[in-house]
């Protein structure tokens, strides 16, 4: 299998051995278990499991017989199944929660607040993630609860694939999107057509998207949701230029103060107005 074929099938939440049963099957066609067997290298013990469970989530099908055989379904139609079942899985997850609400809340709520109480509002101004993963979450988040504008400070957008859907959600939404580039001539030569590619794309796929590139160096990058210029509202996460930290190493501001926000807002509209372009160079 193809690394290719390895990373889309692992999008499924497949196991090692199912993903290379359903690769075998949608190559094959239609087979017997026996004979998926001997072509993949999966022990005869172990099949007959992977290919129920490759049956239980709705991605191929068992024809009777002796032997039986299994044949794939369609791609389209795998990945469909793979949105309903993890929809389903979400569903029973909020409807486990919301079983354990009221007794939850009746353990921790009062922990919470008698812990609360001494917590200075310096203290409040944010609180940190690591880089990577769980920034990414957070900035997905964003996306979801803007209820006006989404502005976005990046040097090359690299994360973009993992934020789209949340991305494309704001929207399809009618959330005011724009984003604040760093001028490429100010990139490293690696991080340029990375880029050209995703500011091809925005601008092709998203007109609605406002983009402009700063011709000064940018001290961070992040994203602001519903900044408000008295103060009231605003949620933001920022990462600080530190060139010699690793960027596993790194952390991300979260901040929901709503003045520390409109600062945030003020640098993007001054860099925004005066010191950025809109034409990509050639």
């Amino acid at each position: 299998m193809t690394d290719e074929a390895v990373g889309l099938l692992d999008r499924l939440g497949l196991t090692e051995y199912e993903a290379t049963a359903l690769q075998e099957l949608l190559t094959l066609g239609r087979t017997t278990a026996p004979n998926l067997a001997q072509a993949t290298g999966i022990p005869k013990a172990r099949i007959y499991g992977v290919l129920d469970s490759l049956s239980d989530r709705g991605f191929i099908k068992i024809i009777p017989g002796r032997p039986k055989e299994y044949q794939p379904k369609s791609p389209d139609t795998i990945l469909e199944r793979a949105k309903e079942n993890r929809r389903q899985e979400f569903e029973g997850f909020v409807q486990e929660l919301e079983e354990v609400r009221e007794e939850f809340l009746a353990e921790f709520q009062p922990r919470f607040e008698r812990a609360s109480e001494d917590i200075t509002p310096t203290e409040e101004l944010f609180h940190v993630v690591d880089v990577g993963q769980p920034s990414e979450r957070e900035t997905r988040q964003l996306y979801h609860e803007a209820d006006e504008r989404v502005r976005i400070i990046t040097k090359s957008f690299e994360y973009f694939d993992s934020v789209r859907p949340a991305f494309e959600d704001a929207i399809d939404r009618g959330i005011d999107v724009d984003a604040l580039f760093l001028h490429p001539d100010l990139l490293e030569a690696e991080n340029r057509p990375i880029q050209a590619e995703i500011v091809a794309e925005l601008r092709a796929t998203y007109p609605s998207v406002d983009l402009r590139f700063s011709e000064e160096q940018l001290p961070w990058r992040g994203t602001v949701a519903d900044p408000s210029m008295d103060y009231e509202a605003g949620r933001a996460i920022i990462l600080v230029e530190e060139k010699d930290v690793p960027l596993h190493m790194r952390q991300a501001a979260l901040t929901d103060n709503g003045s520390f926000v409109a600062g945030l807002q003020r640098y993007f509209d001054l860099v925004w107005e005066h010191e950025s372009v809109a034409e990509y160079p050639d």
